[in-house]
Protein backbone atom coordinates (compact mmCIF):
# COMPACT_ATOMS: atom_id res chain seq x y z
CA UNK A 1 0.00 0.00 0.00
CA UNK A 2 1.37 3.59 -1.03
CA UNK A 3 -0.54 5.93 0.98
CA UNK A 4 0.69 8.98 -1.82
CA UNK A 5 -0.16 6.75 -4.59
CA UNK A 6 -3.37 6.01 -3.55
CA UNK A 7 -4.35 10.08 -2.63
CA UNK A 8 -2.94 11.26 -5.80
CA UNK A 9 -5.41 8.52 -7.44
CA UNK A 10 -8.30 10.04 -6.12
CA UNK A 11 -6.89 13.90 -7.12
CA UNK A 12 -6.09 12.78 -10.55
CA UNK A 13 -5.99 9.48 -11.83
CA UNK A 14 -10.02 8.75 -10.73
CA UNK A 15 -10.88 12.45 -9.84
CA UNK A 16 -14.62 11.78 -9.17
CA UNK A 17 -15.81 14.52 -10.93
CA UNK A 18 -13.65 15.39 -13.95
CA UNK A 19 -13.06 11.47 -14.45
CA UNK A 20 -15.36 9.31 -13.24
CA UNK A 21 -18.03 12.18 -13.73
CA UNK A 22 -19.97 11.13 -10.52
CA UNK A 23 -21.64 13.07 -8.08
CA UNK A 24 -22.41 15.77 -10.91
CA UNK A 25 -25.46 16.57 -9.20
CA UNK A 26 -24.25 18.51 -6.47
CA UNK A 27 -21.42 19.62 -8.57
CA UNK A 28 -23.31 21.55 -10.52
CA UNK A 29 -25.98 23.12 -8.06
CA UNK A 30 -23.75 24.22 -5.55
CA UNK A 31 -20.70 25.32 -7.67
CA UNK A 32 -22.24 28.86 -7.90
CA UNK A 33 -19.86 30.12 -5.76
CA UNK A 34 -15.97 29.24 -4.46
CA UNK A 35 -17.09 28.82 -1.10
CA UNK A 36 -19.89 26.24 -1.61
CA UNK A 37 -17.76 24.49 -3.52
CA UNK A 38 -15.32 24.28 -0.38
CA UNK A 39 -17.90 23.84 2.14
CA UNK A 40 -19.75 21.02 0.02
CA UNK A 41 -16.22 19.48 -0.64
CA UNK A 42 -15.32 19.55 3.08
CA UNK A 43 -18.85 17.97 4.14
CA UNK A 44 -18.34 15.18 1.31
CA UNK A 45 -14.33 14.29 2.83
CA UNK A 46 -15.39 14.23 6.40
CA UNK A 47 -18.48 11.56 5.46
CA UNK A 48 -16.01 10.07 3.13
CA UNK A 49 -13.32 9.35 5.93
CA UNK A 50 -15.59 7.74 8.23
CA UNK A 51 -17.68 5.75 6.18
CA UNK A 52 -14.89 4.49 4.34
CA UNK A 53 -13.21 3.61 7.70
CA UNK A 54 -16.38 2.20 9.44
CA UNK A 55 -17.28 -0.18 6.30
CA UNK A 56 -13.51 -1.49 6.21
CA UNK A 57 -14.03 -2.47 9.92
CA UNK A 58 -16.63 -4.24 9.54
CA UNK A 59 -16.57 -5.84 6.06
CA UNK A 60 -15.79 -8.84 7.16
CA UNK A 61 -19.06 -9.29 9.47
CA UNK A 62 -21.41 -8.02 6.37
CA UNK A 63 -23.65 -10.29 4.57
CA UNK A 64 -23.25 -9.74 1.10
CA UNK A 65 -26.63 -9.51 -0.37
CA UNK A 66 -27.69 -6.57 2.29
CA UNK A 67 -23.97 -4.98 2.47
CA UNK A 68 -26.25 -1.72 -0.14
CA UNK A 69 -28.53 -1.21 3.14
CA UNK A 70 -25.65 -1.37 5.43
CA UNK A 71 -23.26 0.80 3.62
CA UNK A 72 -26.23 3.52 2.96
CA UNK A 73 -26.94 3.15 6.98
CA UNK A 74 -23.58 3.75 8.14
CA UNK A 75 -23.67 6.66 5.51
CA UNK A 76 -26.24 8.11 6.97
CA UNK A 77 -25.04 8.28 10.33
CA UNK A 78 -22.17 10.08 9.31
CA UNK A 79 -24.29 12.68 7.30
CA UNK A 80 -26.47 13.59 10.06
CA UNK A 81 -23.47 14.13 12.31
CA UNK A 82 -21.83 16.84 9.41
CA UNK A 83 -24.98 18.08 9.34
CA UNK A 84 -25.41 18.76 12.63
CA UNK A 85 -22.31 20.63 12.52
CA UNK A 86 -22.94 22.39 10.13
CA UNK A 87 -25.76 23.90 10.77
CA UNK A 88 -24.58 24.87 14.24
CA UNK A 89 -21.44 26.45 13.13
CA UNK A 90 -21.93 27.66 9.96
CA UNK A 91 -26.01 28.14 9.07
CA UNK A 92 -25.51 29.94 6.53
CA UNK A 93 -23.44 27.70 4.63
CA UNK A 94 -26.18 24.82 5.65
CA UNK A 95 -28.79 27.36 4.18
CA UNK A 96 -26.89 27.86 1.06
CA UNK A 97 -26.26 24.03 0.26
CA UNK A 98 -29.71 23.32 1.15
CA UNK A 99 -30.93 19.53 0.48
CA UNK A 100 -27.65 18.81 -0.64
CA UNK A 101 -25.68 18.31 2.74
CA UNK A 102 -28.90 15.37 3.77
CA UNK A 103 -28.31 13.79 0.07
CA UNK A 104 -24.75 13.16 0.25
CA UNK A 105 -26.16 10.04 1.79
CA UNK A 106 -26.81 8.61 -1.84
CA UNK A 107 -24.09 10.35 -3.70
CA UNK A 108 -22.64 8.05 -6.23
CA UNK A 109 -18.97 9.05 -4.73
CA UNK A 110 -19.37 7.89 -1.45
CA UNK A 111 -21.41 4.73 -2.21
CA UNK A 112 -19.25 3.58 -5.13
CA UNK A 113 -16.18 3.75 -3.00
CA UNK A 114 -17.45 2.17 -0.14
CA UNK A 115 -18.82 -0.91 -2.83
CA UNK A 116 -15.57 -0.41 -4.89
CA UNK A 117 -12.79 0.43 -2.16
CA UNK A 118 -13.42 0.12 1.28
CA UNK A 119 -15.18 -2.84 0.92
CA UNK A 120 -12.53 -4.54 -0.18
CA UNK A 121 -9.40 -3.43 1.89
CA UNK A 122 -8.05 -2.07 5.42
CA UNK A 123 -9.32 0.15 7.47
CA UNK A 124 -5.97 2.59 6.66
CA UNK A 125 -6.28 2.18 2.45
CA UNK A 126 -10.04 3.22 3.20
CA UNK A 127 -8.57 5.97 5.02
CA UNK A 128 -6.07 7.50 2.46
CA UNK A 129 -9.08 6.37 0.08
CA UNK A 130 -11.34 8.69 1.23
CA UNK A 131 -8.40 11.70 1.94
CA UNK A 132 -7.88 11.02 -1.89
CA UNK A 133 -11.47 11.06 -3.23
CA UNK A 134 -12.42 13.80 -1.31
CA UNK A 135 -9.58 16.37 -2.33
CA UNK A 136 -10.23 15.77 -5.81
CA UNK A 137 -13.88 16.47 -5.03
CA UNK A 138 -13.07 19.38 -2.71
CA UNK A 139 -10.95 20.78 -5.91
CA UNK A 140 -13.09 20.54 -8.74
CA UNK A 141 -15.63 21.83 -6.62
CA UNK A 142 -14.30 24.74 -5.52
CA UNK A 143 -11.79 25.72 -8.90
CA UNK A 144 -15.45 25.25 -10.73
CA UNK A 145 -17.06 27.29 -8.76
CA UNK A 146 -14.14 30.37 -8.19
CA UNK A 147 -14.65 30.53 -12.05
CA UNK A 148 -18.10 30.87 -12.03
CA UNK A 149 -18.25 33.53 -9.28
CA UNK A 150 -15.47 35.55 -10.96
CA UNK A 151 -17.22 35.63 -14.23
CA UNK A 152 -20.52 35.54 -12.85
CA UNK A 153 -20.37 37.95 -10.19
CA UNK A 154 -16.56 39.24 -10.28
CA UNK A 155 -15.49 37.98 -7.14
CA UNK A 156 -14.09 34.94 -5.50
CA UNK A 157 -14.57 33.55 -2.00
CA UNK A 158 -17.18 36.78 -1.93
CA UNK A 159 -14.36 39.17 -2.68
CA UNK A 160 -14.70 41.52 -5.29
CA UNK A 161 -11.19 41.23 -7.62
CA UNK A 162 -12.76 42.78 -10.99
CA UNK A 163 -12.93 46.68 -11.65
CA UNK A 164 -15.97 48.17 -10.90
CA UNK A 165 -16.65 48.77 -14.98
CA UNK A 166 -17.16 44.62 -14.81
CA UNK A 167 -20.15 43.46 -16.63
CA UNK A 168 -20.67 40.03 -14.95
CA UNK A 169 -22.18 37.16 -17.00
CA UNK A 170 -25.31 35.73 -15.48
CA UNK A 171 -25.35 32.79 -17.80
CA UNK A 172 -22.29 30.88 -15.84
CA UNK A 173 -24.31 31.40 -12.46
CA UNK A 174 -27.06 29.58 -14.10
CA UNK A 175 -27.55 25.85 -14.68
CA UNK A 176 -26.05 26.07 -18.00
CA UNK A 177 -23.01 27.91 -17.09
CA UNK A 178 -22.85 24.99 -15.00
CA UNK A 179 -22.45 22.55 -17.67
CA UNK A 180 -20.60 24.71 -19.56
CA UNK A 181 -18.11 25.12 -16.98
CA UNK A 182 -17.69 21.99 -15.73
CA UNK A 183 -17.52 20.72 -19.55
CA UNK A 184 -14.38 22.98 -20.11
CA UNK A 185 -12.90 21.65 -16.97
CA UNK A 186 -13.24 18.17 -18.27
CA UNK A 187 -11.68 18.80 -21.60
CA UNK A 188 -8.88 21.03 -20.21
CA UNK A 189 -8.25 18.21 -17.63
CA UNK A 190 -8.49 15.56 -20.10
CA UNK A 191 -5.97 17.09 -22.17
CA UNK A 192 -3.66 17.59 -19.06
CA UNK A 193 -3.74 13.99 -18.50
CA UNK A 194 -2.67 12.87 -22.54
CA UNK A 195 -0.34 15.17 -22.27
CA UNK A 196 1.22 14.03 -18.46
CA UNK A 197 0.65 10.46 -20.07
CA UNK A 198 3.11 11.42 -23.42
CA UNK A 199 5.75 13.29 -21.43
CA UNK A 200 6.10 9.80 -19.37
CA UNK A 201 5.84 7.73 -22.14
CA UNK A 202 3.00 5.97 -21.42
CA UNK A 203 -0.08 5.69 -23.36
CA UNK A 204 -3.04 8.21 -22.71
CA UNK A 205 -6.01 7.20 -20.25
CA UNK A 206 -8.72 5.38 -22.57
CA UNK A 207 -12.36 7.67 -23.20
CA UNK A 208 -14.78 5.86 -21.81
CA UNK A 209 -17.51 4.45 -24.66
CA UNK A 210 -19.87 5.91 -21.68
CA UNK A 211 -23.46 4.69 -20.68
CA UNK A 212 -24.08 2.88 -17.29
CA UNK A 213 -21.79 0.10 -17.74
CA UNK A 214 -19.15 3.10 -17.80
CA UNK A 215 -20.22 4.19 -14.29
CA UNK A 216 -17.83 3.74 -11.51
CA UNK A 217 -21.07 2.63 -9.41
CA UNK A 218 -22.40 0.31 -12.05
CA UNK A 219 -21.53 -2.07 -9.39
CA UNK A 220 -24.26 -1.24 -7.46
CA UNK A 221 -26.66 -0.94 -9.99
CA UNK A 222 -25.92 -4.79 -10.49
CA UNK A 223 -24.95 -3.70 -14.09
CA UNK A 224 -23.06 -6.56 -15.94
CA UNK A 225 -20.08 -5.32 -18.14
CA UNK A 226 -20.80 -6.30 -21.87
CA UNK A 227 -17.88 -8.33 -23.28
CA UNK A 228 -17.22 -5.92 -26.96
CA UNK A 229 -18.40 -9.64 -28.82
CA UNK A 230 -21.68 -9.23 -26.90
CA UNK A 231 -22.73 -6.42 -28.38
CA UNK A 232 -22.77 -6.80 -32.28
CA UNK A 233 -25.76 -6.23 -33.46
CA UNK A 234 -28.36 -8.79 -34.36
CA UNK A 235 -27.54 -8.12 -38.18
CA UNK A 236 -23.99 -8.67 -37.75
CA UNK A 237 -24.38 -11.41 -35.20
CA UNK A 238 -26.45 -13.28 -37.98
CA UNK A 239 -23.96 -12.47 -41.25
CA UNK A 240 -20.93 -14.22 -38.80
CA UNK A 241 -22.59 -17.05 -37.45
CA UNK A 242 -22.76 -20.43 -39.62
CA UNK A 243 -26.18 -20.30 -40.06
CA UNK A 244 -26.59 -16.48 -41.59
CA UNK A 245 -26.43 -15.46 -45.41
CA UNK A 246 -22.35 -14.28 -44.84
CA UNK A 247 -21.24 -18.38 -42.93
CA UNK A 248 -19.86 -20.76 -45.33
Amino acid sequence: MNPLKIIKNGIIGENPTLVQCIGLCPTLAVSTSAINGVGMGIAATAVLLGSNMAVSAIRKFVPDEIRIPIFIVVIAGFVTVVQLLISGFAPELDKSLGIFIPLIVVNCIILARAEAFAFKNGVIAALFDGVGMGLGFTIALTAIGAVRELLGNGSVFNIAVMPAGFQPALLVILAPGGFITLGIFMAVFRAYQSWAAARRGAEAPAVSDGGCEACAGAALCGIRVTPPEAKQTPAVAAADSPVGGGGK
